[in-house]
């Protein structure tokens, strides 16, 4: 039977919950968020989120002011049956509506958690290229990846150093170097469409069955 889907505003409470439930980083963006949710016959499936992101610059490539510009922070759905593309296609539009001074929507995917942009790229989503791949994006200690403003908030100033990190927290720490993010657009005001499809580069190419298992956990 074909579930009836809702998309529709949600809570703090919903989309925390959907955050630390069903998403892989474990966590809820801080700031300013319009948060989406998502139901399927009545029972909430998750949530669509969309913020100003931690990059302070992400207008400047484009020209745009800081508040022309947010970023897709979180698609963390549950099993679902409607198809990601169809729910984040819902949510640009409610955001386009609830925020019409947003021209352009940014979204990254995280080549590191072995994703592509699948549901972007079934999105129609303009794709601008693979970014930071080979930098030190985060330390492994204690077997665990951190980042270095979790490591500064945990143990202090002056912690950030593998150096330091050896000396007195783990040993056997190491810095660890990211694959990169595939960057991601879109347009929610055409004046700009031309100015942002020049930075079009082709889609990689990943299969069927990479793009399925991605668009249930981006």
């Amino acid at each position: 039977m074909e579930s009836i889907l809702k998309v529709d505003y949600c809570s703090f409470k919903a989309a925390y919950y959907a955050c630390t439930h069903w998403h892989y980083s474990k966590s809820m963006p801080v700031g300013k968020l319009v948060k989406i949710g998502a139901w399927e016959n009545k029972i909430f499936k998750g949530a669509v989120i969309f913020g100003y992101g931690a990059n302070k610059s992400i207008a400047s490539p484009y020209n745009l002011t800081q508040t022309e510009v947010c970023e897709l922070v979180r698609v963390a759905l549950s099993e679902h049956q409607t198809p990601v593309t169809r729910i984040v296609s819902i949510a640009l539009k409610m955001l386009k509506k609830a925020c019409p001074g947003v021209r352009l929507v940014v979204s990254y995917a995280d080549k590191d958690q072995g994703h592509s942009g699948g549901i972007y790229k079934g999105g129609n989503w303009v794709y601008e290229g693979l970014f930071n791949e080979g930098t030190r994006s985060a330390f492994m200690v204690k077997g665990r990846k951190m980042h270095p403003k979790s490591i500064h908030s945990k143990y202090g100033t002056g912690t950030q150093r593998l150096s330091w990190l050896k000396e007195n927290i783990d040993p056997d720490a190491s810095e660890y170097f990211t694959k990169g993010k595939h960057k991601y657009l879109y347009v929610l005001d055409d004046t700009i469409r031309d100015d942002i499809l020049k930075r079009a580069k082709p889609y990689e190419r990943v299969s069927s069955v990479v793009v399925a298992r991605q668009a249930s956990s981006l």
